[in-house]
């Protein structure tokens, strides 16, 4: 588990931008749920972090596209799906699992 920050470093409809090794995590923060990203747009590879955080979405700021909080997947075309990463919080600290199934 990696330690990303206290959980009041990621208030309500924010995120956050991490790297593991060579890899952009986006963190987000909305509706009291967690939950971490790619945080590479599957359309032209915008950063996610960047984009507009809604109530069950968060959208790219560049084109628009549009991803469900509950299943990471592309709003208007089910078959694109961002990758996931196991996130949680633990007294107050959030930590991102970026272990292989």
């Amino acid at each position: 588990m990696i330690k990303v920050c206290s959980k009041l470093d990621l208030p309500e409809k924010s995120s956050k931008l991490i790297m593991v090794g060579d890899t952009p995590i986006a963190v987000f923060n909305t509706g009291g749920k967690l939950f971490a990203w790619d945080n590479r747009c599957p359309h032209r590879g915008a950063s996610l972090a960047d984009g507009h955080i809604k109530d069950e979405s968060v959208q790219c700021k560049f084109h628009l596209w549009e991803f469900g909080v509950k299943d990471g997947c592309a709003v208007h075309n089910p078959d694109v799906k961002i990758e996931e990463y196991p996130v949680k919080e633990v007294e107050g600290i959030v930590y991102l699992d970026m272990k292989a199934d």
